[in-house]
């Protein structure tokens, strides 16, 4: 014969795949729920498997107003590039009814494309890696914990993060708690 048949889940493997780590939050309604709903939505994805979710983390609010936010960091494995995966995240975020009518105003759901393999974009519609990474404490923290149980994949580094001590200090600054349950 001319070879063997490829099958879908073949061509499916045939496709580059990127680790991609999404920031996840939200201070308002049923943020467990909106938080377990985004992951449900992104493992729907196309091309797109969950590799990994972070514990939850309680955070204050950093420059926003209303009640703790409940962070998380969900790593991904993706076909989707960058620019394809952040419109995926802002329609996840507007089915869950995300308003933005002032900077950093309370939310439903916020999802934040933190990083995406070794891609390094500066546009005017996206950033990778994320620009405020390395000060937030609500994003530095579930990503480190999660990182930790991730197999090292060299085409997916740790973006630069600030040393332990450093990160606990922003911990302590910034109010982050991590609670003993997960998504």
């Amino acid at each position: 014969g001319w070879g063997r048949r490829v099958t879908p889940s073949d061509a499916l493997a045939a496709v580059p795949r990127f680790r991609a780590c999404i920031g996840m939050g939200g201070n308002l309604g049923d943020v467990r729920a909106h938080l377990r709903g985004a992951l449900t939505r992104l493992q729907a994805l196309p091309g797109t498997a969950l590799e990994a979710i972070s514990p939850l983390y309680q955070t204050r609010p950093l420059a926003s107003t209303g009640p703790d936010y409940l962070n998380a960091v969900a790593v991904l494995q993706t076909a989707l590039g960058p620019q394809e995966l952040l419109g995926a995240l802002h329609a996840i975020e507007a089915q869950c009814d995300r308003q933005r009518p002032y900077l950093n105003a309370p939310r439903t759901l916020d999802l934040d494309l933190l990083c995406h393999g070794t891609a390094v974009r500066h546009s005017s519609t996206l950033t990778v890696p994320h620009p405020r990474l390395t000060g937030r404490a609500f994003v530095l923290e579930p990503l480190m914990a999660v990182w930790s149980t991730l197999a090292a994949d060299p085409f997916a580094p740790l973006p630069d993060v600030p040393c332990a001590a450093d990160r606990v200090r922003l911990v302590q600054d910034q109010g982050v708690v991590r609670l003993s349950e997960t998504l």
